[in-house]
Formats: structure tokens, C-alpha cells, sequence
């Protein structure tokens, strides 16, 4: 399955022993276990023995020494099972296309950060070039299931991915890293700890500073990005700190769409943009400007029997962005569109600019502020846990037609047909126009009894409550007013499950929950909203699985059966030209089920060999056909090495059969990639604490097959199929960085 045997060399994950202490009166459960890793601790990814449903740990270590330095959390995660990732133009050089784990996509499940959700509220999906970077990540974790009622988030649905932030050093010091590679990519990062401040009662404290830039591998898709992270831990007394954190990210990019076969066909399986200011397809036409923060402060203590733990938080996205009607060229200036409409622009008189360049320039900007409480206290023979979440995302969407050869004058090409009298002239160049609120609370309550010492079993109970509330001048997919609109769904979601602990190194857990995702905001791009009719869609979890640790290496096995029901889908009732009003409904589902293991063998003389493999299956109730994005497969095999101050990797990513649409539409058959890092690390030299001179190789192998449908161009019509001419992506060829670091 995994093509050639391909051997894997690199450090396992661990916590530094420096911070493990800090966070260990934490309340967040899988932040708890991300402390715990024990073993030979040297592998890609890691089951844990207290975890209650199958997880992967992703550690420092590992994403420090084996992946490139510009790499995303999406990116650090694609070596655990069942996890699907693409990142067309490089790593981390794009917006992370698709994410996907046992078939559940981005928007599926939840993303958090130090036990944060955060995301865009319209359907949960979160922008992975725009917050965090790799250099600020102590540890990233994989739960692959809604959790127990303690699980907070948006989209429990289908998961959790835990990003968890790096502590400041016990010790002062200056760390410099330097990275520079193929399509032009550099990074540039300094970190400054103040080490423990003992006047100031043990404050520690980091700053890290990051620049990096690339052309990427696809044409004309350029990123460039800066960022700022400060963490500051603050001890009030033996029980009790203070943590704050602040990231700040600004990013400049020219984020690809896909490529037409006929586009691939004469610039190469490469092409992204071209250099011509009279093509829609112009890199300068297709742009990004993205300013983000994230800041929260965090209070933990122990106080008369009880733990309690605190976050208040806020984050921002602010997005200016633009790009030609139709980059995949089906719809040329001046060409003919569905219903004969030129797609030239017009001139507020009506008259015609044949030859111009039609596009669009976007805003979407949003604030989240909200709070995070948990409590808990031992009573009787286990332990009481309760807490709530309470999160406010408040969100602008503007989507303009402008003629990108007028310097974005409004392009009055009325996009909703005709208007009719007396209807506002904004109509006539403008998409939407949308102020958005979602109010998510959420509260639990769960009980955990030791029945006996080595036996746990955990019951709970989470209330949730999502409040839409929508006032658009221009409502999305209508072109009508919608003066105000309210919605709020609610739902009460239980979680049992029982953890024992066979021996100190061996585990077995068994668990049922009940998952669900809050209704995105398409519910509303109607007229004539009947979301409250609609029921949240929901997931039945049933899983079991054992973990083994010991010196020799480590093995986890698990399977899930996921019975996902009220799919919400869309029937469309065309009212006039180009005016489809979608009312929404709930249909069956989808039975998700499969297996997963993962291990890693210790064979000696710095040698480990690591594996894992997931058989998934993902299908719809009504036809038993395929979920599209799902692969039927995935799998990693590699021998790792570490001895002496030498550290290498090599490592086989396989990921099988998938659809890019329903399953009658773009069969992708199995692809295989491979990895390999080499670093060499220097000690204690004068004032050099450490150093290191390393290499990452991402694809060494060079695969370009195609690997992923990223949606069409043109229009639904005779004219360009059943949905358009497909936009695809081709494996990022090979690409090869240089990094050095030194610690002063």
C-alpha cells in the first residue's frame, strides 16, 4: 500500500522538561495529556495512555528538527493517521486547500489554540496562514472524535485539532534561526527569553519575531508574512499564575485557485497566475491583504480543594482581498455568459466596456471576544468537573464587482439580473453586504468515577445555544434586504466512556458521544430564512481502542463506527434571471467507520522504525456512494535515527483513492510522497549554548500527479459541463531548505 519500504529518522516527541510544569493543574483534558507522553519518544506522531478516544501528539521536537520551517499546524499534522492535508504551493507557502481527518473537513471539526477555539463563525473554517507559525508551537495534537461533554468548540462534530503554544525558557537567552530554499523561500526569526526573573516573584517570559517570503512552486502565487508572539507566564504563589500571549500576524499573498487542464497543458502543471494586466488571470488582480491578532490571558489556581482555570480572549481577522471574475479563463472579457450577458464591466449609464477586466474586491473582517471557565473538585470516589464557554465573533462581509482595468471602479453588471424600480443602485455592482453575529454559549457538567484504582469511567452533559443574527443590506445569493434576522438553535449532547489502565504501559478505553456542528451562515442566503425549521447536523460516536507504551517503542489501535445525521442540503427555486433562492433541509446522512494504528519500534544504535495506517470509509446513507475528500486509505512508514549530535528522517506519506465531487466526478487514484531531514547539532561552544545545521527535503521524489479538484471555472452549463471546467492542483514539486539556528 505504501509503495517501496521507505525507512524514517528523526527525534520522538516530548515535552521539554523545563515546561512540563506548567500547565499541569490545567482543566483542559487533552492539554492535561499532551504533559503525559512517556516512551521511547521518538516518532512523527504518539498515542497517549490516558487519553479516552483515539489521539496522535505531534511534538517540539519532531516539528522543529523534521519540518520545514515555514510549515503550518496543517502541515505538522499530515503524518498522523487517517489525516489528509494539501498544500499545493509548498509547505506552508498557501492557505491550507483541504483538511481532512477520517473524511471530515475543515469546518468539521475544531482547531484551538492553549484550548482557545477559534475560527471564521460563517462555517467554522479557520485560515491557516494567517495566525500562528511553527517557531511559537510547543506541541500539536490530533483527537480524532467529539470528546467528552468537557470538549468545548463550535464544530465538536468531527474533532479537535490542539495547537498548543511553546513556554518561555527557565534559563535567559537569544536564539537565532536563518532558512533559505527552493522558490526563492527564506525565514528569518529571533527569540529573546528572559529566563526566570526571581525579583519579579519567577516570571518567565519569550518574544519571537519571524519574517519569511517565497515565490512558491506554483507561478506568480508570491507569500510574503511577518509575525510577533510574546508569552508571559507569572507566578502569584505556589498554587497559582497567570499566563498572557499575544500573536500578531500580517500577510501579503497571491493565494491560488487551481488551474484548468487546458492552462496546465500550455504553462505547465505549475501555473498559477500569469503577468498579463489585460487577463483575469493577472497575479496583481489576485490579491491578499490579511492583518490578524490573538491575544488571551489565563489564570490557574488551586484554592480549598478546588482547581480552577480561567481564559479570557479575544482575536481579530481583517481581510482586504481581490481577484479576477474568472481566473480559469472560460469567461474572457467581453465572452458571453449564461443568459447572454457580456462579461465585460459596466458604466454606471449602462454602456459597455467590452474589453475591460471584470472582478471583485472582498472585505471580511471579524472580532471574537469570549471567556473559557473550568472548575473542578474531587467529591466522593471521583472527581467533579464543570465549566462554560461563552464566545461573541461579530463580522463584516462586503463583496464588490469592480473593472480591475479602472483601477476597481464599481463594475455595474447587475449580478442579480435587472433591477427593479426603484431598487437601490447598490444593487447593481454588489454581491453581498452582510453584518453578521454568532453568539455561542456553551456549559457542561461530568463526573468522573474511579471505580476502582485503575479503572475510570466518565459521564457528562454539555448544553449548547448558537445565535445567529443577521442584518444585510445585500443578503449573499439574493440581492434583497434583510433588515434583521434572528435564529437560535439549542441542543443538549451527552458523552460516557471508561478508561483502564491494564498495566503502568497499557491501556484500553471505550467511548460514546454525541457530536454536532453549530448551522453555518449559509442557512441565511435566502429570502425567506427557515433555519429555525432546521435541526444542527449531528454525530452518534462509538470507539474503542488500547495503547501500549514502553522503552522498545509504542503501538495504538483503534476503530470508530459514526452514524452523522440531519445533512443539511439545498434545493434552489430560480426566481428570475440569475436569482436562486436556496432553501435548506434536512436530509439522511452518512455512516463514517474505519480503523487506525500507529506504532513505533526502537531497533537500536539510534535507529527507531515508525508506521501507521487507517482504513476509512465514508458514505452517504441514500446511495451508499462516496463522501468527496475522503480517502479510502492513508498510511506512513520510516526508519528514524538519532545518535550523538546526528539527526536524519526519512519518511512515505501514502494517501489513497478520493473523489473531488460526488463520487461520479474526479477519481483521484493513491499518491505517495517522501520526506527526509538531516541535521547535525553543535553543543556548547564559548557563548554558542547550541546550534544547528540542518536540511528538509519535502517530495523528494518529485510526484507532480494531479491531487486534488479545487472547484470550477465558467458556469453551470452545456456550454462547460454538468458545473463548470475543473480547477486542479498537482503535487508541489520538490523543495529543499537550508536551516541554521544558534542559541546564545
Amino acid at each position: 500500500m505504501l509503495g517501496a519500504l521507505l525507512l524514517v529518522m528523526s527525534p520522538l516527541v516530548h515535552a521539554d522538561a523545563d515546561d512540563t510544569t506548567d500547565h499541569a493543574r490545567s482543566l483542559d483534558p487533552v492539554l492535561v495529556t499532551a504533559q503525559r507522553l512517556q516512551g521511547p519518544q521518538l516518532a512523527p506522531s504518539q498515542g497517549s495512555l490516558v487519553a479516552t478516544q483515539p489521539q496522535s501528539i505531534v511534538g517540539g521536537d519532531f516539528i522543529q528538527l523534521n519540518d520545514a520551517p515555514a510549515v503550518n499546524y496543517t502541515d505538522i499534522i499530515k503524518f498522523t493517521p487517517s489525516v489528509w492535508s494539501v498544500d499545493p504551493n509548498g509547505p506552508g507557502l498557501m492557505e491550507n486547500q483541504v483538511l481532512s481527518i477520517r473524511g471530515f473537513q475543515d469546518g468539521q471539526f475544531n482547531v484551538t489554540f492553549d484550548g482557545i477555539p477559534w475560527g471564521d463563525s460563517n462555517d467554522f473554517t479557520h485560515h491557516s496562514t494567517s495566525y500562528f507559525m511553527s517557531q511559537d508551537i510547543g506541541n500539536v495534537i490530533v483527537d480524532r472524535g467529539p470528546g467528552s461533554a468537557a470538549t468545548l468548540g463550535d464544530a465538536t462534530f468531527g474533532g479537535t485539532v490542539y495547537v498548543q503554544s511553546a513556554d518561555p525558557k527557565r534559563e535567559m537567552g537569544l536564539t537565532t534561526t536563518l532558512s533559505f530554499g527552493s522558490f526563492n523561500t527564506h525565514v528569518e526569526g529571533v527569540r529573546y527569553d528572559t529566563g526566570e526573573i526571581s525579583e519579579w516573584g519567577g516570571t518567565r517570559a519569550f518574544i519571537s519575531l519571524k519574517t519569511m517570503g517565497s515565490d512558491g512552486y506554483l507561478t506568480n502565487a508570491n507569500l510574503s508574512r511577518s509575525n510577533a508572539f510574546v508569552k508571559v507566564i507569572q507566578p502569584i504563589n505556589d498554587s497559582t499564575d497567570i499566563t498572557f500571549a499575544s500573536n500578531l500576524n500580517k500577510l501579503l499573498q497571491n493565494p491560488p485557485v487551481g488551474a484548468t487542464p487546458n492552462q496546465m497543458a500550455a504553462y505547465g502543471s505549475n501555473y498559477g497566475y500569469n503577468s498579463d494586466p489585460g487577463s483575469q488571470g493577472y497575479f496583481g488582480y489576485n490579491l491578499d491583504r490579511i492583518s490578524t491578532d490573538y491575544e488571551y490571558l489565563g489564570l490557574n489556581s488551586k484554592f480549598s480543594g478546588w482547581t480552577f482555570d480561567n481564559k479570557l480572549y479575544t482575536y481579530a481577522y481583517y481581510h482586504d482581498g481581490y481577484n479576477g471574475e474568472d481566473t480559469g479563463g472560460s469567461l474572457p472579457n467581453g465572452g458571453i455568459d449564461v443568459g447572454d450577458i457580456p462579461n465585460g464591466t459596466y458604466n454606471p449609464d449602462g454602456s459597455l466596456n467590452a474589453n475591460d477586466v471584470p472582478g471583485q474586491r472582498l472585505t471580511n473582517n471579524y472580532r471574537s471576544v469570549g471567556d473559557i471557565f473550568r472548575l473542578s473538585r474531587e467529591l466522593g470516589p471521583g472527581s467533579l468537573q464543570a465549566g462554560a464557554w461563552y464566545d461573541h465573533q461579530t463580522n463584516l462581509r462586503a463583496l464588490y464587482e469592480v473593472d480591475m482595468s479602472d483601477n476597481q471602479a464599481f463594475n455595474y453588471d447587475n449580478p442579480f439580473g435587472p433591477l427593479a424600480p426603484g431598487a437601490s443602485p447598490l444593487l447593481a455592482y454588489t454581491d453581498r453586504l452582510m453584518d453578521d453575529q454568532l453568539f455561542t454559549k456553551q456549559i457542561y457538567l461530568q463526573y468522573v468515577w474511579h471505580v476502582v484504582n485503575d479503572l475510570d469511567i466518565t459521564g457528562g452533559v454539555k448544553h449548547v445555544s448558537f445565535e445567529r443574527d443577521l442584518n444585510a443590506p445585500v443578503n449573499q445569493k439574493t440581492g434583497l434586504e434583510v433588515n434583521e434576522y434572528d435564529v437560535t438553535w439549542t441542543r443538549n449532547l451527552s458523552s460516557l466512556d471508561a478508561h483502564y489502565k491494564l498495566t503502568d504501559n497499557w491501556s484500553a478505553y471505550a467511548q460514546w458521544a454525541q457530536g454536532f456542528l453549530a448551522p453555518n451562515l449559509n442557512l441565511l442566503y435566502t429570502n425567506v430564512p427557515n433555519g429555525s425549521t432546521l435541526q444542527p447536523e449531528a454525530t452518534t460516536n462509538y470507539q474503542a481502542g488500547t495503547t501500549w507504551v514502553g522503552q522498545a517503542g509504542s503501538v495504538s489501535l483503534d476503530g470508530y463506527y459514526i452514524d452523522f445525521n440531519n445533512l443539511l442540503q439545498k434545493h434552489l427555486a430560480t426566481v428570475g434571471l440569475n436569482n436562486d433562492q436556496a432553501f435548506f433541509y434536512n436530509s439522511g446522512g452518512v455512516i463514517y467507520k474505519g480503523v487506525e494504528a500507529e506504532g513505533t519500534l526502537v531497533i537500536g544504535a539510534g535507529f527507531s522504525l515508525y508506521a501507521n495506517a487507517s482504513i476509512n470509509s465514508a458514505r452517504l446513507k441514500s446511495d451508499d456512494t462516496w463522501v468527496p475528500l475522503t480517502p479510502n486509505e492513508t498510511g506512513v512508514i520510516g526508519l528514524l535515527f538519532k545518535q550523538g549530535p546526528l539527526q536524519a528522517s526519512l519518511i512515505d506519506k501514502y494517501v489513497g483513492v478520493r473523489y473531488g465531487d460526488a463520487e461520479d466526478y474526479y477519481r483521484f487514484g493513491g499518491y505517495s510522497t517522501v520526506d527526509a531531514s538531516f541535521n547535525y547539532l553543535i553543543g556548547q561552544w564559548a557563548a554558542l549554548k547550541a546550534a544547528k545545521i540542518g536540511v528538509t527535503v519535502q517530495n523528494l521524489t518529485n510526484n507532480k500527479s494531479l491531487y486534488v479538484l479545487d472547484g470550477y471555472s465558467g458556469s453551470s452549463s452545456t456550454a462547460f459541463g454538468a458545473n463548470g471546467v475543473p480547477l486542479l492542483f498537482t503535487l508541489p514539486g520538490i523543495s529543499v531548505e537550508v536551516n541554521l539556528s544558534a542559541s546564545f
